[in-house]
């Protein structure tokens, strides 16, 4: 559909980008160098790497193994990058991000610390206008939000919490300064963050305190060193090995199951089980075992009796292996660690189950628990997420259409069309939006941001002015995702992927779950129908043209 506007003063810029992690970085490349458009770049931090600028905590670093951990759109890019350990820390994932900056020249078009607080369309010159918190505003055409999937902390609101007199800190924002060896520290939450906090943590820390909410599931990464002839060797693959990523489900680079569990008997399972135990990943436990155990309540039992078995065999103490062994669905995001449940095998390592023995109120000395135990700590840890997915969105003053924020849309959860637009949000992008794919994120990262770029581009020659979903393509993809996501097991675990970690959010559907092969599929059909469920406006100069 087309309808005519009339054209008003030029913006500023033509494309503004919020965010300089993996999509924004790659985003400022498409618009920039590519389509030859002016763009420019805000990073509330003091340096691009989103993620993995901010998060800094011990023990951080990516869960996917590195060699599919990094774009893949430069093939000297792919040949010239090293790596040294199957899994990147976050200092060599940084400085990755860093080199691809530097290589582009893209630094001169990033505004470091310069947080957007505001964006604005407006309907009378159909451009944005966008607003920092140091109150400067610029106007531009497009605007990407790479706000990042894991980037709004959540911040639990417990009684007394700021009495604390040692050092309290989340792990989203970990101080420089803040050096853990020796001293007594407690940390809340063991999600994914929190193992590998709780991993590295008690290795330094005198005494290590842990207040676990959710006993996990975690497996082995089996992380270790890479030679020089397999990073050879890998690069010499690199072809097929992105063929195989953008076809996969998950996009971690391991060839996925076609078998159901049940098909296979009881040693066989057991078997498989075992192998992929040893050559260790999350992922690759839930999705290269077997082909059901997401999708099947049979499967999935077999997958979780197996890791318990695993916890009662590692963990010495029979009370401390009762509270790490979850009794629920295998179906939260699949964790991987270098030694998680042996890490309470130490002596200076001790586990308070809160949801046994719940946290009353943390004091000036430590955390208070409901049996009256007082926990004195010197540092205490917020290992706590995310706001994830539609939190930084919502943070922000997001107006489209008739000055309606964001929220007034997303009253029953985030929404979009494709995971990357929204309707009333006129040339308004996002990457990784709601209901995007769950996958490894640097590739579909690429997908998306490839993907906008061509229907930018492709707006650019036909003097389209406006861009945006209908409600009703809106509606359908929101469908589509939720019927995927029922016929998995994931819905039944409360977990961040549907908003469960944050009080008072409204449980929903917040990713397309039929993976990246499928999702690359949907969106060629899009573009090829020629952008099928966009509406198109252009000016009266081009109308016709």
């Amino acid at each position: 559909m087309s309808t005519t506007s009339t054209p008003d003063v030029g913006p500023d810029v033509d494309a503004v980008v919020i965010g300089a992690g993996f999509g924004g970085i790659y985003m400022l490349h498409k618009l920039r160098d590519e389509l030859g458009l002016s763009a420019v770049a805000f990073e509330k931090g003091g340096g691009v790497g989103g993620t993995w600028y901010f998060n800094t905590y011990p023990g951080a670093k990516s869960d996917t193994e590195g060699f599919v951990y990094r774009y893949s759109f430069d093939k000297d890019l792919l040949q010239e990058w090293d790596w040294s350990t199957r899994y990147l820390d976050q200092p060599d994932v940084l400085a990755y991000l860093q080199h691809v900056v530097e290589r582009y020249d893209l630094g001169r078009d990033i505004r470091l610390n310069t947080e957007v607080t505001a964006a604005v369309f407006d309907e009378a010159t159909d451009l944005w206008t966008v607003t920092t918190a140091d109150g400067e505003s610029l106007t531009s055409r497009y605007v990407v939000n790479a706000l990042g999937l894991l980037a709004k902390s959540n911040i639990p609101d417990i009684p007394g919490r700021d009495t604390f007199a040692g050092r309290a800190v989340h792990t989203n924002a970990w101080p420089a300064d803040l050096d853990i060896t020796g001293k007594r520290v407690g940390v809340i939450g063991t999600g994914s963050t929190g193992t590998q906090f709780i991993v590295a943590a008690a290795k330094l820390a005198g005494h290590l305190t842990v207040f676990q909410r959710s006993p996990q599931y975690c497996v082995p990464s089996g992380n270790g060193p890479v030679d020089q002839a397999e990073v050879e060797r890998t690069k010499e693959n690199f072809d097929a090995i992105w063929e195989q990523v953008r076809g996969s489900v998950v996009a971690f680079g391991f060839q996925e199951s076609g078998v159901e569990a049940m098909s296979v008997s009881e040693d066989e399972r057991r078997r498989v089980f075992q192998e992929n135990w040893d050559k260790g990943n999350g992922f690759r436990f839930m999705f290269g075992t077997f082909c059901d155990i997401a999708t099947n309540p049979e499967s999935n039992a077999a997958a979780a009796a197996f890791i318990r078995s695993k916890i009662a065999e590692i963990v010495e103490d029979p009370e401390t292996a009762r509270l790490l062994t979850p009794t629920d669905v295998y179906a939260k995001r699949p964790l991987c660690n270098e030694g998680y449940y042996e890490t309470y095998n130490r002596d200076n390592v001790s586990l308070v189950s809160i949801k046994d023995n719940p946290i009353r109120e943390i004091t000036p000395k430590g955390v208070r628990t409901a049996d009256g135990v007082e926990h004195e700590v010197d540092v205490l840890v917020f290992a706590t997420g995310f706001d994830a997915v539609d939190g930084n969105y919502r943070a922000m003053d997001l107006r489209g259409r008739g000055g309606r924020h964001i929220d007034e849309h997303w009253t029953e959860g985030p929404t979009s069309y494709l995971g990357l637009s929204k309707a009333g949000f006129p040339n308004m992008f996002m990457i990784l939006g709601p209901n995007g794919p769950f996958t490894n994120l640097p590739p579909s990262i690429e997908t998306q941001v490839d993907w906008i770029g061509a229907l930018i581009g492709d707006a650019e020659r036909d003097g389209v002015r406006t861009v945006e979903p209908t409600a009703a393509a809106e509606t359908g993809w929101t469908a589509t995702c939720e019927e995927i996501a029922n016929m998995t097991l994931f819905p039944q675990a409360e977990s961040w992927i549907f908003g469960a970690n944050i009080p008072g959010k409204k449980n929903a559907v917040m990713f397309y779950m039929a993976g990246i092969g499928a999702y690359r599929q949907k969106l060629a059909e899009v573009a090829d129908a020629g952008y099928e469920g966009f509406e198109r406006t252009r000016s009266t100069e081009t109308a016709g043209v």
